[in-house]
């Protein structure tokens, strides 16, 4: 059986959702399509409930009082999985949401950390996604620390980073050693290329594996019952 071809967006979504199984409920950022994707796809093939809850989005979130509602749950220990993109990400998977240059004269202002570090101290499982996957993005260290990847041993911390996710590849994160190793490169990369595109160093692993397609029937869930229910959270994302 000849598999059907996938672009590398499905990709994305298809490896995230794999990071999500089995969870219950999973929040995502009003402008985070691909992760959105992801939890949709999780819910539509769970045969248990899963709540998915998309921010500042009507129709797929429960919260009557806004982001108020997500913090408290959050705190509350009933939010399993959560995303976080940024201007800057470090080896220490350190964010940076707040500007490039020093603080506070930056000579570049990203949008702004808002919940980012509360969230990062408190859910599990907190995905770093970032498609762009260059030594702009991937640095040695951010000029300013929006949300840490983690913390002293005398804070009392129960999230932070499980995973990052770009167009190259997949890291996981290894909260003993405090940084990233590679888990697998995507199709058309190579070792070389993601090393090149890399401001920090990372772990490798005895074997480091290529990302698998998506499977048929994740392919077919996702062009029929996500891409209904994402293209009414994010139309401009259906439509590029």
């Amino acid at each position: 059986m000849i598999e059907p071809k996938h672009t590398k967006t499905e990709l994305l979504i298809s490896e995230i959702a794999k990071m999500l199984d089995g969870l219950s409920h999973i929040a995502v950022g009003a402008s985070s399509p691909i992760p959105g994707a992801a939890a949709l796809l999780v819910r539509a093939r769970s045969q248990l409930p899963v709540r998915v809850s998309v921010l500042s989005n009507e129709k797929h979130n429960d919260f009557t009082e806004g982001n108020r509602e997500l913090f408290d749950c959050a705190a509350q220990g009933r939010i399993d999985a959560f995303f976080l993109g940024g201007g800057q990400i470090d080896g220490d998977a350190n964010v940076n949401l707040l500007g490039l240059g020093n603080y506070p004269d930056f000579k570049v202002r990203f949008p702004g950390s808002y919940g980012s570090a509360y969230l990062y101290f408190l859910v599990p499982r907190v995905i770093l996604f970032r498609q762009e996957h260059s030594c702009r993005v991937l640095v040695p260290k951010v000029d300013f620390i929006s949300a840490p990847g983690s913390s002293p041993e005398n804070i009392y911390r129960t999230g932070g980073p499980y995973a990052l996710v770009t167009d190259k590849c997949i890291f996981s994160f290894d909260n003993q050693r405090r940084c990233f190793c590679l888990q697998s490169i995507h199709e058309g990369e190579t070792i070389s290329s993601v090393e090149q595109n890399t401001g920090f160093k990372f772990l490798y692993p005895e074997k480091i594996l290529k990302t698998p397609p998506p499977s048929p029937e994740n392919l077919k869930l996702i062009r029929t019952i996500v891409w209904k229910d994402i293209s009414e959270i994010y139309p401009r994302f259906t439509l590029t």
